[in-house]
């Protein structure tokens, strides 16, 4: 007896972007909004001042939630309902959290995220395991003592969820 075959893995989709503004990020933001959909988990890392709540505004205003999106750093995690039909934002803050989902656990994250977009900055060790599809976007910018506004991301999709979810219209 033939034993089945594993399914496939799906390679990850990657783009990668320069950004110059934070215009520009905000409008990243709302086009990536386009390709989002209850159930997602977005993960932003990048330096402080990179632009993470930045883009997140731009998701904000792209999926139509309500109130302005700031950053959650001192509260851990605010929910934005939307709209319109659209999902809720949930978008959390981990720098403050040393810990991992165990400590994340409070937020209910695991329960919101097939009803919302979940975007968690500073979140790389911990909330990886609430799902295999999850989009990671890396901001590089320079450090120190500069006014330079370019910022260079990668956009990662993992998992079934992101073969091809379109990823590269974001380029264009």
């Amino acid at each position: 007896m033939e034993r089945p075959a594993a399914p496939a893995a799906h390679a990850a989709a990657e783009i990668r972007l320069t950004i110059t503004s934070p215009e520009q990020m905000r409008e990243l933001g709302r086009r990536l909004a386009e390709l989002l959909r209850a159930g997602d988990l977005v993960m932003l890392s990048g330096e402080l001042g990179a632009g993470k709540t930045t883009l997140t505004r731009g998701l904000g205003e792209g999926l139509g939630v309500r109130g302005a999106v700031t950053s959650p750093t001192f509260v851990i995690a605010r929910v934005h309902p939307s709209l319109g039909d659209g999902p809720p934002l949930v978008h959390v803050d981990a720098y403050r959290l040393a810990g991992g989902l165990d400590e994340m656990e409070d937020l209910d994250l695991d329960v919101s995220l097939p009803d919302s977009v979940i975007v968690v900055e500073w979140g790389e060790g911990k909330v990886e395991e609430l799902t295999e599809d999850r989009l990671q976007v890396v901001i590089h910018r320079a450090v120190g003592d500069t006014t330079d506004e370019v910022r260079h991301m990668t956009l990662t999709g993992l998992g079934e969820r992101w073969a091809g979810a379109g990823l590269e219209t974001l380029a264009g």
